[in-house]
């Protein structure tokens, strides 16, 4: 809990170009007026972030956080249990998705097993911040301990102060865990105090009978626990997962060292909103890079206040939407540091403001 404490008194809030430094520097460029759209938005908010104008981006990192949910037993996913353990190991051998658009854009996966039920060798590839083998059945009771809910936040916390010494210029947040679509879409109906049917999506494909006892279940555990929705780290503990729990601490860990973080899909938001709901400064760190096909995922972002980058039907998960996510992201920022200005281009000014 130490470490917890530590990082929310030492986050700040994000003021947005403070002195309008950034606005300045782009009416200078040989471009007409806000033609950049987006990319400017981004360059913006990543330099305000950095704290200056003359930003690069260098130290790239995607964290795929896994972890095991004990909801699995109750059918709620289309996949078996032992498929989160063989994705961990395809991705420490460089073969998913995840790996192949890190490579595509110059960044870092980091694995993560923050609490996966198979066992994976070790690997240098392969960070331990094993909470427990996978979280219980939370349909029959809690999800983990409070202490194990705290736990989790924290690893994802020491994942950002092992990863600053080595540079970090930006995150990516991602995971892996059969059936965590179930606890995330718990998470929304609690966090969002709305009805479980509405925060409920189909995760990785389920037919309309599995789908109706996925919506059952959910709102089953959350009769059972009497989650808090006050209080974060007990819907954590209730009903939430210690990989949700690991990237609710990446985004904490990340704003604490004023790192923006690019937030992947729906599992990934889940823990975006459990870190909101802890410290609410840390909403200016978190860009969305996408919305994903899971219907919850945007009436998650719509909480936090967020307009996701693009729409591409993605329902991935592993960082994927992250991944592109933090290539436009750099993008906008090599346009705000490298592209001419009108004297420089000998390009003539407009004439009218």
């Amino acid at each position: 809990m130490k470490l917890l404490k530590r990082t929310l008194e030492w986050l700040d809030d994000v003021i947005i170009d403070p002195y309008g430094e950034i606005a300045s520097k782009f009416k200078t460029f040989a471009i007409p007026k806000g033609s950049l759209g987006r990319l400017e938005e981004l360059a913006t908010i990543y330099a305000s972030i950095r704290g200056g104008v003359n930003v690069k981006i260098n130290h790239k990192k995607i964290f795929t956080m896994a972890g095991d949910h004990g909801v699995v037993e109750e059918g709620v996913s289309a996949f078996p249990q032992h498929v989160t353990g063989q994705m961990v190991r395809n991705f420490i051998e460089g073969g998913a998705a995840i790996n192949v658009l890190a490579r595509h854009i110059g960044a870092k996966v980091i694995v993560v097993d923050c609490g996966i039920v198979s066992y994976v060798e070790t690997n240098p590839c392969l960070k331990m911040k094993k909470i427990g083998p996978g979280t219980k059945n939370m349909a029959v009771g809690p999800a983990m301990s409070r202490e194990e809910a705290i736990r989790s936040v924290e690893a994802g916390i020491e994942l950002i102060e092992e990863e600053v010494k080595e540079g970090l210029d930006i995150i990516g947040a991602g995971d892996m865990g059969i059936a965590n679509t179930t606890p995330s879409s718990a998470i929304l109906a609690v966090l969002g105090r709305m009805d479980v049917d509405s925060a409920t999506g189909r995760g990785t494909g389920l037919n309309e009978e599995s789908y109706q006892r996925k919506v059952r279940v959910i709102k089953k555990a959350i009769d059972v626990n009497q989650p808090d929705p006050d209080d974060p780290l007990d819907v954590l503990a209730k009903v939430g997962g210690y990989e949700i729990g690991g990237i609710a601490g990446l985004c904490l860990g990340a704003a604490r060292y004023r790192i923006p973080v690019i937030l992947d899909g729906f599992i990934s938001t889940a823990g975006a909103l459990i870190a909101h709901a802890i410290e609410p400064k840390v909403n200016g760190y978190l860009i969305s890079s996408h919305v994903s096909a899971e219907k919850g995922h945007r009436i998650m972002l719509d909480l936090l206040g967020k307009k996701p980058l693009f729409n591409l039907n993605m329902r991935l998960g592993e960082g994927t939407g992250a991944a592109l996510g933090i290539s436009m992201m750099e993008a906008g920022v090599k346009l705000l540091t490298e592209m001419a200005t009108f004297q420089e281009a000998g390009v003539s000014e407009p004439h009218i403001q």
